[in-house]
């Protein structure tokens, strides 16, 4: 999607400090954290929202999770803790109609989040 500023991101167009990358997905540092650890885990293929989940791009998915576990553990954080974070649509929060996860670490998280 042309105006979509995290599809920017993954084409190169705008810059971002990478945290991890494959052919599916990327990672990277939040430009404004809300934690010491604050990374984006986001789908290279552009999918709107979590409403637009569907049989087709589950394992994808499926994916990200995998790839959120393997950025904890070696960024030292799998054991002390995170959050992970998806924002759906305005009431939720959603910014960005990009499909995203929030990946937060570094201090104690509290509940209810906000």
């Amino acid at each position: 999607m042309s105006d979509c500023i995290f599809c920017k991101i993954i084409k190169g167009e705008i810059p971002s400090q990478k945290v991890y990358e494959d052919d599916l997905v990327l990672a990277f540092n939040d430009v404004s954290p809300q934690s010491p650890t604050h990374i984006l885990v986001i789908p290279k293929e552009h999918i709107s929202s979590l409403n637009a989940v569907d049989d087709s791009n589950k394992d994808l998915i499926g994916h990200i999770f995998s790839v959120i576990s393997k950025i904890s553990k070696e960024k030292g954080f799998a054991e002390a803790g995170y959050r992970v974070v998806n924002n759906c649509g305005n009431d939720g929060g959603q910014t960005v109609g990009h499909i995203h996860f929030h990946l937060l670490a570094g201090r104690q998280l509290q509940w209810p989040p906000g």
